[in-house]
C-alpha cells in the first residue's frame, strides 16, 4: 500500500483538505477511525417522548444491519455529525466491512455539508481498507470541491484515484475533472492535469478533452487558439473533430459576427468529414443570423434543413420567432408561430412568450390576450415573464386598471409574482402622473413585502407632492420607511416647504424628529440616516 501513495505526486496525496477546513462549520465529527464500541451495562430504555440517537438506535436492535440498510440510514440523516455515527456504529458489527457503496454514501453525504476535514480522514482510511472502490466516488467529490471553490481540491481527487482504486483514471475521470477546471477558469490547473496525465499516466486526449478546450477558447473569444486546438485534433491518432467540435466553432464563430466563416464551416462539416448536422447545430445558426440582424437569412437556413430531411424543433422555431420579434416584423412571426403549430411542434411557454411579447409591442394586446387565455386551456404552463410582458403591454395602450386587476388576482391563482410585475405597473403609473392608482399599488405592494424601486420611490412622493397630496406622500413615506427605505434629502425639504405652505406645522415637527436624531438617543422612528 506504501508504494501505492508514493506513485502520486509530492503535491498530492498528503490530503491538503485540513488547509480549506475554514469553508467548514464548527461542527465536531468523530474520526472514522474512532469506531465507537457498544456500551456496557446496557444504560435504561428510554422514556416513550425521547428520541433516540443513531448510535442508541443501532445499539439497541439485535437485527444485523446490512450495507443497504446503512446506506439507507445515511441518507435519510440530516445531520452528517448523526450519519458519521451511523457509520461508525455498522463497523463495529461483528463480519461487518464496509463497501465502496457505504463508503460512497458517507463521503457524498459529508462533503454535501462541506464537512472536508471529516472526507479527509475517510480518504485515509479508504488506503487501509482492501475492498474494491470504483473512480465514480472521486468525481462525484470533485464536483462538491468544485462548487465550494475548492479548485485546488478538485485536482487532488484526480490524483487520488490510483493509490485507492488502484487503477489509472479513465479518459472520463480526466475530462470531468479538466471541464471542472476550465470552467472554472483554472487553466493553471488544467495544464498540470494534462501534463500529469500524458507524463506519469501516458494517457492521451480523445475528442472529449480537445472539445472542452475548444469550448473554453470558444467562450473567450479566442479563436485562433480554437482552431489551433482542432490542429491538433486531427494530428492525434485517438481523436477526430466530431459534430460537437463544429458547433462550438460555429457558435463562437457567430458571437464574433463571423457569419460568413460559419456558414463555410458548416459546409467543410458536411463535404469534407461527412458529418451530418443536428437541430442544435442549426439552432446555432438561425441564432446566429438572427443576433446579426439577418433574420431573412435565417428563415433560408431553417427551409434548408427542412429539405435536407431535418425537421425543425421548438427551439428552431423560437429563435426565429424570437428574431422576427426584435425587427417588430409582426406579421412573419405569427406566420413561422402557425407553421410551427401546423406541422406538429406544440409551443412551450418561451414560444408563447415571445409571440405574446411581439403582440403587445405592437399594440395588439387583446389579441396577446387570446393567447394566453389558449395557454391556459392547453395547460401549458405559464411563468411570470409572460404576465410581465402582459402588464407592460396593457400599461403601454394605458389600461391601468386591467394591470392592477391581474396583480391583484394572480397570486390567489397560484401565480407568485417578483418585485418587477409591480415595479413595471408602478413606473407606468408614476409617469401618467395616476397618482390615485399608484397609491393604491403602493399599498398592495407593500402589504405584500415589495419595495418600490429607490427612484421610483422618490419619484412617487415628489409626485404627491405636488399634486398637493401631501397627506398620502405623508403616510407612503413613513409606509416605506418601515422597510427600509431612505429618501432623497431634497425629497424631506420638498415635503417639509409644502406642508409649511399648508400651515401644518405640527406635521413638520413630526417630520423633523423623524429626520433628526437627537443627540444621545439611541432610538428614533424612522432609520433613514
Amino acid at each position: 500500500m506504501r508504494s501505492l501513495v508514493q506513485q502520486l505526486p509530492s503535491t498530492s496525496w498528503k490530503f491538503s483538505i485540513k488547509h480549506y477546513c475554514r469553508f467548514s462549520s464548527s461542527l465536531p465529527w468523530i474520526s472514522p477511525l474512532q469506531y465507537l464500541k457498544p456500551r456496557s451495562p446496557k444504560p435504561d430504555p428510554p422514556s416513550r417522548s425521547t428520541s433516540l440517537s443513531p448510535t442508541q438506535e443501532l445499539q439497541r436492535k439485535p437485527k444485523f444491519i446490512s450495507h443497504d440498510s446503512a446506506i439507507s440510514m445515511i441518507k435519510r440523516e440530516k445531520d452528517p455529525q448523526r450519519a458519521l455515527e451511523i457509520f461508525n456504529m455498522a463497523a463495529t458489527q461483528r463480519g461487518f466491512n464496509h463497501n465502496h457503496s457505504t463508503y460512497s454514501t458517507i463521503l457524498h453525504k459529508l462533503a454535501q455539508y462541506k464537512k472536508f476535514n471529516a472526507v479527509d480522514a475517510i480518504l485515509r482510511q479508504m488506503t487501509f481498507e482492501t475492498c474494491k472502490f470504483h473512480e465514480a466516488l472521486f468525481l462525484n467529490l470533485m464536483a462538491h470541491f468544485s462548487k465550494s471553490s475548492l479548485h485546488e481540491m478538485t485536482l487532488e481527487m484526480f490524483y487520488a484515484i490510483q493509490p485507492i482504486v488502484r487503477e489509472k483514471p479513465s479518459l472520463k475521470a480526466i475530462s470531468t475533472c479538466l471541464n471542472l477546471l476550465v470552467e472554472s477558469d483554472r487553466l493553471d490547473l488544467a495544464r498540470k492535469l494534462l501534463s500529469y496525465s500524458k507524463k506519469t499516466l501516458d494517457l492521451k486526449p480523445n475528442t472529449c478533452i480537445f472539445n472542452i478546450l475548444v469550448k473554453h477558447h470558444c467562450k473567450k473569444g479566442n479563436l485562433d487558439s480554437a482552431f489551433k486546438v482542432v490542429e491538433e485534433m486531427r494530428k492525434s491518432q485517438v481523436s477526430h473533430p466530431n459534430l460537437i467540435t463544429y458547433s462550438t466553432l460555429m457558435g463562437g464563430l457567430c458571437d464574433s459576427g463571423r457569419l460568413k466563416e460559419a456558414i463555410e464551416l458548416f459546409e467543410e462539416m458536411v463535404s469534407k468529414d461527412k458529418i451530418l448536422p443536428d437541430a442544435l447545430t442549426y439552432n446555432i445558426l438561425i441564432n446566429g443570423f438572427c443576433r446579426g440582424g439577418k433574420v431573412d437569412r435565417a428563415r433560408k437556413i431553417m427551409d434548408f434543413m427542412r429539405k435536407n430531411g431535418c425537421q425543425p424543433n421548438l427551439f428552431n422555431y423560437s429563435a426565429l420567432m424570437n428574431g422576427f420579434c426584435k425587427e417588430g416584423r409582426t406579421q412573419e412571426v405569427t406566420e413561422v408561430f402557425n407553421e410551427m403549430r401546423s406541422s406538429g411542434v406544440e409551443p412551450d411557454a418561451v414560444g408563447y412568450t415571445t409571440i405574446i411579447n411581439c403582440f403587445c409591442r405592437a399594440g395588439r394586446v387583446d389579441e396577446a390576450l387570446k393567447l394566453l387565455k389558449e395557454m391556459k386551456e392547453k395547460e401549458c404552463r405559464t411563468d411570470i415573464v409572460t404576465f410581465n410582458v402582459i402588464l407592460g403591454g396593457l400599461c403601454r395602450e394605458r389600461r391601468f386598471d386591467e394591470a392592477l386587476v391581474m396583480l391583484e388576482g394572480l397570486p390567489y391563482q397560484g401565480v407568485y409574482l417578483n418585485k418587477a410585475s409591480y415595479r413595471i405597473v408602478l413606473n407606468f403609473l408614476c409617469k401618467e402622473k395616476d397618482m390615485e392608482n399608484a397609491i393604491k399599488l403602493l399599498s398592495l405592494m407593500m402589504e405584500r413585502g415589495f419595495l418600490p424601486h429607490f427612484a421610483t420611490s422618490n419619484e412617487l412622493l415628489i409626485s404627491l407632492c405636488e399634486a398637493g397630496k401631501v397627506t398620502d406622500a405623508t403616510e407612503a413615506l413613513n409606509g416605506l420607511g418601515e422597510m427600509g427605505f431612505k429618501p432623497e434629502p431634497a425629497l424631506w425639504v420638498h415635503l417639509i416647504e409644502l406642508i409649511c405652505r399648508e400651515r401644518k406645522l405640527v406635521s413638520v415637527f413630526q417630520l423633523l424628529d423623524d429626520l433628526v436624531i437627537p443627540e444621545g438617543s439611541s432610538t428614533q422612528k424612522m432609520p433613514f440616516f
